[in-house]
C-alpha cells in the first residue's frame, strides 16, 4: 500500500523538499516525490533547459520505472519499444543475439527514446503533479542547521526546506559542498559520438558492433534512430564544433566496415554530440545531514551497459519509497544507499571493464554476456 509523506512532527503536513538539478534522475525524484504528497521545488541550472538531441537506450527496468512512475503509457508513445540485442564482431558477422524479456505486462521490454522526448514526458508529468520548477537557478550556499536546510539562490532569494536533493550531475556542485575531498569524475580515455539518421528497414532492435571502435545503432522511433560510437581518445582532446562531422565520419571509417556507408549522412556539425567518457563511484555515504544525492552526483557510469540513467530513474524512486516509510530523512537516506550501492556498484564497475578491454588496458571483456548479466542484474526489483 502507497504510504503518504511523512508529516512534520507538530505542524501536520508535510515535508517541505528542494531538489537540485532538473534532468532525468531529478525529474523522476520530483515526480516520485509529488505522488506521495511531499511539497516540491525544483532548480535548474540551464535557463533554456536543454538536452542533447540525440537519443538514449533504456532497458526493461526503466520501463518498469516508468510503469512505477505513472508515465508509461506517453514513454511509449513517445518511444520505439522492442525485445532483443544483436552483437556483432568486428567485420560485422552477427555473434550474439540476447532476447530480453519485458518485465512490465503488456509493454515492451526495452526502449530507444530521444532525449528531448523523454525530457518532455518527465517535465510534463512533475509539472502535471504540481512540482514548482525554476529555471536558470543555481544553490549559492546550504546550510543544514540540524532541523531543517536554509537555501540561498544564485538570484538572491531564499528558502527554508526540511530535506535537499542534489541530482546535479556528474559535476554536481552539491556534491562538493557536502564533500569538498571526495574523488572526482575520472577520465576513461575513451570518448562517444552520438549522430541521428532514418531508421532503415528492419532496424527494430539494439545492434551493437564490437571492437576497438565499437558502435552501436538504436531505434528511437518508426523514423529515427541513433549511431554511438566509441572511441580511444588519448589526453581527452577538445573538438571544436566547425570539425566534429568531419572528426565522427574519420572515425567511423575505422568501424565495421559494414557501417561506412553512414558516414555519408555524418554532414551537420551541430548534430554530432560528443562525450569524454568519465566514470564516479562515491564508497563514501551519500548524505550529511538532510542533504542526499542522487543519480551521476553519486554514480557516474561508462554507457557501456546502457544504465546510467537507469540508475537515476531507480534512485528516485528507491529513496521517495523510504522517505515514505521513515521518521526522519537521515533514516531514510541510509536505507537509500544501502538498498542502491550493490547495483550501482556493478554497473558502474562492469561498465569500466568493457570499456578498459575496448582501450587495451585490461582483459577483453565478451560484451554480449557482460550485457546477458546486465539485464539479469536489473531485472531484479528494485
Amino acid at each position: 500500500m502507497m504510504k503518504n509523506a511523512p508529516s512534520i512532527q507538530g505542524q501536520g503536513k508535510p515535508w517541505k523538499v528542494l531538489i537540485i538539478g532538473a534532468g532525468i534522475g531529478g525529474l523522476s525524484a520530483g515526480i516520485a516525490l509529488r505522488k506521495k504528497g511531499y511539497d516540491v521545488e525544483m532548480i535548474e541550472r540551464d535557463p533554456q533547459w536543454t538536452v542533447y538531441g540525440v537519443g538514449i537506450i533504456q532497458q526493461n527496468n526503466v520501463i518498469r520505472a516508468m510503469y512505477q512512475l505513472g508515465v508509461i503509457d506517453d514513454y511509449i508513445d513517445a518511444s520505439y519499444g522492442f525485445d532483443h540485442v544483436k552483437i556483432f564482431a568486428p567485420t560485422g558477422a552477427q555473434v550474439a543475439h540476447i532476447p530480453i524479456s519485458p518485465l512490465v505486462e503488456g509493454y515492451p521490454a526495452n526502449a530507444g527514446i530521444a532525449r528531448p522526448a523523454l525530457q518532455k514526458v518527465l517535465a510534463e508529468s512533475a509539472q502535471k503533479r504540481g512540482a514548482d520548477i525554476r529555471l536558470g537557478l543555481t544553490a549559492e550556499t546550504i546550510n543544514d542547521t540540524g532541523d531543517h536546510v536554509d537555501v540561498t539562490f544564485s538570484d538572491g532569494s531564499k528558502g527554508k526546506y526540511d530535506l535537499v536533493i542534489g541530482a546535479d550531475g556528474i559535476y554536481s556542485q552539491t556534491r562538493k559542498m557536502l564533500f569538498p575531498d571526495a574523488a572526482e569524475p575520472q577520465y576513461t580515455g575513451q570518448a562517444v559520438w552520438r549522430y541521428n539518421f532514418n531508421r532503415p528497414d528492419g532496424m527494430e532492435g539494439l545492434h551493437a558492433y564490437n571492437g576497438r571502435i565499437g558502435v552501436g545503432l538504436v531505434p528511437m522511433s518508426e523514423e529515427k534512430i541513433y549511431m554511438y560510437i566509441t572511441t580511444p581518445e588519448p589526453g581527452n582532446p577538445r573538438f571544436e564544433m566547425s570539425i566534429r562531422a568531419e572528426e565522427m565520419r574519420n572515425r567511423l571509417h575505422m568501424a565495421c566496415p559494414t557501417l561506412h556507408h553512414y558516414a555519408d549522412e555524418i554532414t551537420e556539425n551541430e548534430g554530432v554530440v560528443y562525450r569524454p567518457l568519465e566514470w564516479l563511484m562515491l564508497e563514501e555515504d551519500w548524505h550529511k545531514g538532510r542533504v542526499v544525492l542522487l543519480g551521476d552526483a553519486v554514480h557516474s557510469t561508462t554507457p557501456h551497459l546502457g544504465q546510467g540513467a537507469g540508475l537515476a530513474i531507480e534512485d528516485a524512486l528507491v529513496l521517495a519509497e523510504e522517505l515514505a516509510d521513515a521518521t526522519t530523512p537521515v533514516e531514510a537516506f541510509k536505507s537509500y544507499r544501502n538498498r542502491r550501492y550493490e547495483r550501482c556498484d556493478y554497473i558502474v564497475k562492469n561498465s569500466l571493464a568493457i570499456c578498459m578491454g575496448q582501450l587495451g588496458k585490461g582483459p577483453l571483456v565478451d560484451s554480449g554476456k557482460a550485457t546477458a548479466d546486465s539485464v539479469a542484474v536489473v531485472s531484479k526489483p528494485i
